[in-house]
């Protein structure tokens, strides 16, 4: 079964964007090993309002959503989306479900990338395989939690740790399944 990754800049404080949704504070000056993990991956899950802004920025900057991410299915949880871009597959309906069933097929990982709704209701669900999380030096102070409320505690065995110059963390979970 293919495993299902929460990749994500996150900072010390534990927040994924800012106050007014900015993301100003996510170093882009190295790659922070993006190219090895899009290795792994050829598909990408994907809430409206992340797929939202992840288009605003694709859109002036050569349709890449991600810069040097290769080819992926995109696959867009939205209830309120209508349509989205060709190619890319929208889930509107039994969205767990669908989530395990594109689990179960063959392939390479999927990247969950964004959508705090999405990642809260996939993690619920236990069907988030492995947490990557890329911690940046900063504190914000206020904007929007990676993290909501759990029922319950979620043990975690570190995988893989990588201290850069800049001070960023690379820092790799799998989730244990209970």
């Amino acid at each position: 079964m293919r495993k299902l990754i929460l990749g994500l800049a996150v900072t010390l404080d534990g927040y994924i964007e800012g106050p007014n949704g900015e993301y100003d504070w996510c170093f882009t000056d190295q790659d922070y090993g993006l190219n090895e993990f899009f290795a792994r991956i050829d598909a990408i899950f994907i809430g409206r309002k992340s797929y939202e802004i992840a288009q605003q920025y694709a859109d002036s900057n050569n349709g890449e959503i991600v810069p040097g991410m290769p080819p992926v299915t995109e696959y867009v949880f939205s209830k309120t989306l209508e349509s989205v871009k060709e190619g890319t597959v929208l889930i509107s309906d039994n969205s767990i479900a669908e989530a395990r069933r594109i689990k179960e097929q063959p392939g390479k990982d999927i990247w969950l990338y964004g959508g705090a709704s999405l990642t809260d209701a996939l993690m619920k669900e236990g069907l988030v395989d492995e947490l990557w999380m890329s911690v940046h030096p900063i504190l914000l102070g206020d904007g929007k939690q990676l993290f909501h409320k759990q029922d319950s505690r979620t043990k975690l065995t570190l995988l893989e740790s990588k201290t850069y110059e800049t001070g960023l963390i690379s820092i790799r979970y799998s989730i244990d399944k209970k």
